[in-house]
């Protein structure tokens, strides 16, 4: 980098670099070498949410991130590639959660008028996006590969939009669950379905399914482990319990009573 030239930037505005806006209260303003060239190997995002939105899930594959929290509350949610576990860090104003190189990741506010700082160390910050994998992967590939009705994941990935990058989307508007009312309150399993396969229904951000809810429209309620000390973070392992139907001791230990 040449100093003394008359194109050396040494401030920007980053409130002229939007990334990415969903409305007045959630988007991403970016900072990048191509904006300030004496950055070097620093990038940052700017990051505004309001309660319940999502920095949708997605890994940089050339950066770590570190996550600094300037107002508000959100929580960092990572999937730790070593230990397979999928973690979840709440933070608030002056703390900070760090997502390692290429690790999958995704940030939830927790309340209104949240602020988040993201800074890489890159100069710029390369992405892959959940919404792209989910939208350019071929229904047929993801039917074949996991056992699934190609018609309903193609019906259920239909709305999903490459670079969503804020979610849910602003007319996000799901169908209405139709539970009977014997069946309210209850879970079953089927034979040959996984217990994780079987809380598939259940968000991990609510208490109660998200029948219960209109996702998108009313804030969406916190579970309770993001009220946990931020030195013991949530840990949700991602492994197989043993599930034997009629057996209600291995049904107990599955969680799906």
């Amino acid at each position: 980098m040449d100093y003394t030239s008359p194109n050396t930037q040494f401030t920007f505005d980053m409130n002229c670099s939007t990334l990415f806006k969903k409305d007045d209260c959630n988007y991403i303003n970016v900072l990048g070498i191509k904006n300030l060239n004496t950055l070097e190997n620093t990038s940052l995002l700017d990051i505004f949410l309001s309660q319940s939105n999502v920095v949708e899930p997605h890994y940089h594959q050339n950066a770590a991130e570190l996550v600094y929290c300037i107002s508000g509350a959100a929580v960092v949610s990572l999937i730790n590639p070593f230990t397979n576990e999928l973690l979840h860090f709440p933070i608030t104003p002056g703390q900070v959660a760090n997502v390692p190189q290429g690790w999958w990741h995704y940030e939830v506010a927790t309340v209104d008028c949240t602020h988040l700082l993201a800074i890489f160390d890159a100069p710029t910050p390369e992405v892959i996006l959940g919404s792209d994998i989910l939208s350019k992967t071929p229904a047929n590939v993801l039917a074949h590969t996991y056992c699934l009705n190609e018609a309903l994941v193609k019906e259920a990935l239909a709305p999903v939009k490459p670079q969503t990058l804020i979610g849910p989307p602003a007319d996000c508007c799901p169908p209405p669950q139709h539970v009977s009312e014997n069946m309210k309150g209850t879970h079953i399993a089927p034979a040959n379905m996984s217990p994780m396969m079987a809380n598939a229904n259940m968000s991990p951000y609510m208490h109660q399914p998200q029948a219960s809810q209109s996702f998108g429209y009313q804030p969406m309620a916190v579970h309770g482990y993001y009220t946990q000390p931020y030195a013991r973070p949530y840990v949700q392992p991602y492994r197989q319990l043993p599930y034997v139907q009629g057996n209600p001791q291995s049904a107990h230990e599955a969680g799906i009573e």
